[in-house]
């Protein structure tokens, strides 16, 4: 299935709607197509004291202000802020996932919307981030595993010295699940 087959088909499973009546911040899985696959922006955030997420592999993104209208506006906005790619601009969006709670602040709803580059942006950090990442979609599942912490044991995706667990964990198990369901449906014919 062509790369463009597959985005129509994801964008069709996806809700269409920006808004979950109980998020409160939003995230992007801002993919890019290389050599017929898909590629997923991560972000590394900085070592913060009183940040949850301190150090951690996350996605681009972040609360919702009040001066947003909607949760695509805090994403747009969070996204331009973090990387200074305006997701208005350059990318499409195919939807939005179902929303993820935060274990961490159980008070905080993430909806991530899946968004797919088509101009290639120079990224440039804000201070909150120290750096970032591309990897192939199909490189997740196959490096699936867990990590141990002080204070627990967690399913997790380890690519190279990145671990990718928590809220980004779910999110994109949640992709990856979406994903395989798309190639496990058979042609119809007519």
């Amino acid at each position: 299935m062509s790369y463009i087959g597959y985005a129509k088909k994801l964008s069709k499973m996806l809700k269409q709607t920006s808004e979950s009546l109980d998020a409160n911040a939003a995230v992007v899985v801002l993919l890019r197509t290389t050599n017929q696959d898909f590629q997923v922006l991560f972000v590394k955030r900085a070592e913060k004291s009183g940040d949850p997420w301190s150090g951690q592999t996350a996605l681009p993104g972040g609360k919702r202000d009040p001066e947003d209208r909607n949760l695509k506006e805090t994403v747009v906005r969070e996204t331009v802020e973090e990387t200074s790619i305006n997701l208005l601009e350059s990318c499409r969006f195919l939807g939005a996932m179902e929303p993820v709670r935060s274990t961490q602040k159980p008070e905080m709803q993430i909806l991530p919307f899946v968004v797919l580059l088509e101009k290639e942006e120079a990224i440039k950090l804000n201070e909150e981030l120290t750096g970032y990442f591309w990897t192939p979609l199909k490189e997740l599942a196959k490096h699936k595993g867990t990590v141990k912490f002080s204070f627990g044991e967690y399913p997790a995706y380890i690519i190279e010295n990145h671990i990718i667990w928590g809220l980004t964990y779910k999110i994109m198990h949640n992709l990856l699940s979406l994903s395989s369901s798309i190639k496990e449906e058979k042609p119809r014919e007519d």
